[in-house]
Order: structure tokens, then C-alpha cells, then sequence
């Protein structure tokens, strides 16, 4: 009975996941042209790295803040990979459904906001799996010098690790998306999370290039969990021991950040205005 009436309720947040699914397939063709800006992405970024090293390859051993050049150049096809997978626009499509209206017909159906929201980028993120990131891994694969996992169990746990990177997007997603119900315009915001993130989470630059207060307040927050984490997951530069307890803190953070996320809707809720319909 118990696992009947589990099922009922989590009935709901399927179909999401499946209209997800259904609604990206009209912009499909986005995804086929991000195969190849995520390959220039990488391109650039492969010279770019080549070029750093060049001098290091003479002078240090080949290292800089304890990465060889084959290193960095895998954290770099890896992560920009996995971003394909993990990336969501949450936020920008509540703050379309709040200037628009259309958030009242979310609000009457009885389910969670933020479970539905997730759902949906669960769906939407199955596409990308299918449509961008596995072909994007398979063209880099075969372009750039990309290194195998450093182990079966680095690579499980890099799994682990990179679910909850996109469970940590789409927490902080939801919650910069709330802020639209008081604020209506939230471009601002959601440019400066683009950034934050895009640095913070140690995809431009690892965090082991940060200066040490820097990379001090950074253990403190939620971001190179996103990206950083699972990339020195995948690289071995954590022991099976420490990659575990480096997903068991990314998932912490998730439960902080859902939590937070499901207490500021309950808040902004009591102040919401639904202009439109």
C-alpha cells in the first residue's frame, strides 16, 4: 500500500518530467547547434591552456597548482560536458510565467511549485543527455587528448556527484526564479548568477588556481560542488574516501538549498500579484 500510494503521488511529477521532454523537442535544433558551440568552447580553451603551459612545460615540470596539461585539458572537455547535462533555465522561465500571468495556473494545481519546476528540468535535462551532452562527450572525446576516469569507483561517485550538480542548479535556480514574485524583473540577477556560478563553481578556473582566502570561502559554499567537485572526482585527485564525503557535502547543500527554496515560496507567496492571464 505504501509503495501504491508513493507511486500516486510521485505520478504527477512524471508527467512533468515527460512534458519537459516534449516541450524542448520544439527547440531541438538549439541543441544540435550547441554540439558545436560547446566544441568551440572547448577549442578555445584547449589553445588557450596549451599556451599557459608552455612555459611551465620548461620550468615546473609540467604542473601548475598540481595539474599537468593533459590534466587540465580533461577538466576542461569534462566539465564543460557535464555543464551541458546540468545547466537549467529555471529561473528565467518563472520569471516569464510571473510577468506574464501565468504563474496563477501553476498555482492551483496540487502539487509542489519547486517539485514540479524540478521535474520539468529533469525532463528537459534527459533531452540534453540525449540530444547534446552525449554527443558533444563523443565529438570531444575524439578530438582533444581527454583522460579516462581515474577509476570504476571515481567514476560512479563522479556520477553521483554530477546528479547533484544539477540538483544544486536547480535549487538555486528556483530560488532566484522566487524572486521574481516580489521584484517582477529579475534579468539582473540572473546575469549575476551566470557569472557566479560560471566562476565560483571552478568551470573557468579550478579553485585550486584561487588565492588562498578565496579558496577559503569557497569550502564554505555551495558552488565548486557544481562543477569542481566532481571534476577532481574524476580526475583522482580526491581518495575514494574524500570523493565520497565531497558528495555527501554536494548533497547536504541540496537538501539546505530545497529547503530554503520551499520556505522562500511559501514567504513570496503571501506577497504575490498576478498581473495578465
Amino acid at each position: 500500500m505504501k509503495i501504491l500510494a508513493l507511486s500516486d503521488t510521485l505520478a504527477p511529477y512524471r508527467e512533468f518530467s515527460r512534458i519537459g521532454f516534449i516541450n524542448i523537442l520544439a527547440f531541438r535544433l538549439r541543441y544540435y547547434t550547441g554540439i558545436i558551440t560547446y566544441l568551440i568552447n572547448v577549442t578555445v580553451y584547449y589553445f588557450i591552456w596549451t599556451a599557459v603551459y608552455g612555459p611551465a612545460l620548461k620550468t615546473s615540470g609540467g604542473t601548475i597548482a598540481g595539474y599537468d596539461l593533459g590534466q587540465m585539458l580533461t577538466y576542461v572537455s569534462v566539465g564543460w560536458i557535464i555543464r551541458s547535462f546540468y545547466w537549467n533555465t529555471i529561473d528565467q522561465e518563472m520569471a516569464y510565467e510571473v510577468l506574464e500571468g501565468k504563474i496563477a495556473m501553476e498555482l492551483i494545481k496540487p502539487v509542489s511549485v519547486q517539485g514540479m519546476w524540478l521535474a520539468r528540468a529533469v525532463g528537459e535535462s534527459a533531452f540534453r543527455l540525449i540530444l547534446l551532452t552525449a554527443p558533444a562527450a563523443a565529438i570531444i572525446a575524439l578530438i582533444f587528448p581527454v583522460h579516462a576516469p581515474a577509476s570504476a569507483a571515481h567514476f560512479v561517485l563522479f556520477l553521483a556527484a554530477t546528479a547533484g550538480s544539477f540538483l544544486l542548479m536547480g535549487a538555486i535556480s528556483f530560488l532566484i526564479g522566487t524572486c521574481a514574485v516580489p521584484l517582477q524583473s529579475i534579468l539582473s540577477l540572473i546575469r549575476a548568477k551566470y557569472w557566479l556560478i560560471e566562476l565560483l563553481s571552478g568551470l573557468l578556473i579550478p579553485i585550486a588556481f584561487f588565492p588562498a582566502p578565496l579558496r577559503a570561502v569557497s569550502r564554505w559554499l555551495p558552488f565548486e560542488h557544481i562543477a569542481y567537485t566532481p571534476l577532481q572526482i574524476y580526475l583522482g585527485k580526491l581518495t575514494p574516501s574524500e570523493s565520497l564525503l565531497g558528495v555527501a557535502i554536494s548533497w547536504a547543500w541540496v537538501a539546505v538549498l530545497l529547503w530554503a527554496g520551499h520556505l522562500w515560496w511559501k514567504r513570496a507567496l503571501t506577497k504575490i500579484t498576478i498581473h495578465g492571464g
